[in-house]
């Protein structure tokens, strides 16, 4: 164990997010997320939530500032369905980690499957969350 890291970031997670370069993918997949179909590589927080997974994620990987829309969602299928409410707490997340206001991009929902398909990795989690899934553009570490 390493002192700061949050006990949800296992050495796997924290391997792949090392190895992750400027403009890689990572997705935060939600329980029902086809992720060992999509995923080039894998990486499982079983009994996890996507924003507690967001939160931990975020103390080491920043968002890509070059690109318009660094975090995207999966649009619900049913186009008058409302907003998923966890996408709120996905903008508070960002927002408190980024100390910036990041809008998300709304993706419909195949062309969502084919980008995690690119994605550097997946992470799985057990959230039950409908329409929890996420896609987190890596930024650079400025000093």
């Amino acid at each position: 164990m390493l002192k700061g890291v949050p006990r949800l970031i296992s050495p796997e997670l924290m391997h792949v997010l090392m190895k992750m370069g400027h403009g890689d993918e990572l997705v935060l997949a939600d329980g029902n997320f086809p992720a060992d179909s999509n995923a080039q590589r894998i990486v499982r927080a079983d009994g996890h939530g996507v924003v507690e997974v967001l939160e931990a994620v975020l103390k080491f990987l920043p968002l890509d500032t070059f690109v318009e829309f660094p975090a995207a969602v999966m649009q619900p299928v049913d186009p008058k369905a409302p907003e998923p409410p966890i996408w709120n707490e996905f903008r508070q997340t960002i927002t408190a980690a980024e100390g910036r206001s990041i809008p998300l991009q709304p993706i419909e929902r195949f062309a969502f499957y084919e980008r995690a398909r690119q994605a550097y990795a997946i992470v799985a989690t057990s959230d039950t969350a409908l329409y929890a899934n996420l896609i987190l553009k890596k930024g650079v570490v400025v000093d």
